[in-house]
């Protein structure tokens, strides 16, 4: 595909935004064309007739040509990479509560508590494991050594990963930046640097905060304003820990 359009004189070329849409997109403006990425529900009002790659294209060339839409800024290839270590990580904390709440229940349906807490789990498992008194069966003994060995896996390629986010930040001057304000830290700026891709896309921080879902949702008609809760648009995972910067900052102040 590149040496087709490595023919071309400079183009205007649309790409809807899907896996592998930045990686083209920069090859392609290597080559002096100019790309822009359209997010896939902007294209989608555009789709005439059944689904296939005529059509889609059709669509595309349709999306890409009218004014007012807003494209995907293209991402750097360190910015995706920063991006899969957030999604990784995330993914691992996730599975890391989902089998802490399995094994908790499994525990409680033969009466054993444990306080709320990771730590006060994996404490009050190890312990029952290891008593031999305990009154447990031995299938459920053998489930909490396993719950335990997967628990240290997955605590210790969180560490990893967390080890390798600040090691991220202490080389990136715009990471360093994004720190000074008060409620982010190296997670939450190496998170920003690699999900907003180019800040100047936004004119002020209005519009970035509405590009992230935190602007009340309107229902307005006939010249009354109605505002709902936030829209909740944009990256969830960015949102959560903006959100999370901001609460830590309130209590502290």
């Amino acid at each position: 595909m590149l040496k087709f359009f490595s023919k071309l004189e400079p183009s205007l070329i649309g790409i809807e935004a899907c896996h592998g849409s930045h990686f083209w997109a920069r090859e392609l403006t290597s080559q002096g064309h100019t790309v822009r990425l359209l997010p896939t529900q902007y294209v989608k009002p555009f789709l005439v007739g059944g689904k296939n790659d005529a059509n889609d294209a059709s669509a595309i060339c349709a999306a890409v040509s009218r004014p007012g839409i807003h494209p995907v800024p293209i991402k750097s290839a360190e910015q995706q990479s920063l991006q899969s270590v957030h999604r990784m990580r995330e993914r691992l904390v996730h599975e890391r509560t989902a089998k802490s709440n399995q094994i908790r229940s499994m525990f409680a349906e033969e009466g054993f508590i444990f306080p709320i807490g990771i730590v006060h789990l994996r404490q009050g498992v190890a312990a029952l494991v290891n008593d031999a008194d305990a009154r447990i069966t031995i299938l459920l003994r053998r489930l909490g050594s396993m719950y335990i060995e997967q628990l240290a896996a997955l605590q210790r390629w969180i560490d990893e990963l967390a080890f390798e986010i600040a090691e991220i930040f202490k080389r990136n001057e715009s990471c360093q930046r994004l720190a000074t304000v008060p409620g982010i830290g190296p997670l939450v700026a190496t998170a920003l640097f690699s999900g907003v891709g180019d800040p100047l896309q936004f004119k002020n921080g209005r519009q970035f905060a509405a590009w992230l879902g935190l602007t009340p949702r309107q229902r307005s008609s006939g010249g009354k304003s109605k505002l709902g809760g936030i829209t909740k648009h944009g990256d969830t995972y960015l949102r959560t820990l903006l959100v999370q910067g901001a609460r830590a900052v309130s209590v502290s102040t």
